[in-house]
């Protein structure tokens, strides 16, 4: 399975102690330059830092070769060379949260799959809590309607 990320899913699994489900889902994950470099970034979480500090076996590092000259400016970095990888990959599944990212993805015929599906089908595997990991999450700064995260919540039942 080829699955690429952009930095948010990163970011949150790592804030909320859950990026272990990435592997246990996925095997390898692959990620940009540009997202690795986000992760890094002044004002990212001091966690999130240390944790692509050491970067895991499972995640690898990898540019696209070249970026598709319609790709939206309004983009950022991360999410168009995230695209990028996955097209060039042709990607079982594309990691991201952003919602114009994710509606040009879906353009281009990737799957899309954003923090909240990663959570849910690690909680149908039972490798995880949702109930709990969504309360983690709201603890952060993500970003997610009351009414997205209670469907989450009530599919889970």
């Amino acid at each position: 399975m080829i699955v690429v990320a952009d930095t948010t899913p990163l970011h949150y699994l790592v804030l909320i102690e859950e990026i272990h489900l990435l592997p246990a889902l996925y095997g390898r994950v692959l990620i940009p330059p540009a997202v690795a470099a986000e992760l890094t970034a002044r004002g990212t979480p001091e966690p999130v830092r240390r944790w692509i500090g050491s970067q895991p076996r499972w995640l690898e590092v990898l540019a696209p070769k070249r970026l598709p000259s319609d790709l939206p400016e309004f983009l950022g970095p991360g999410e168009r060379d995230a695209i990028a990888l996955g097209l060039e990959r042709d990607c079982d599944a594309l990691l991201m949260d952003d919602w114009e990212g994710r509606e040009e993805a879906r353009r281009r015929q990737l799957h899309v799959a954003g923090t909240l599906r990663i959570l849910a089908s690690a909680a149908e595997k039972g490798l995880t809590d949702l109930p709990a990991a969504i309360s983690r999450l709201r603890a952060t700064n993500f970003r997610a309607s009351e009414k997205l995260l209670q469907s989450f919540l009530k599919n889970a039942d």
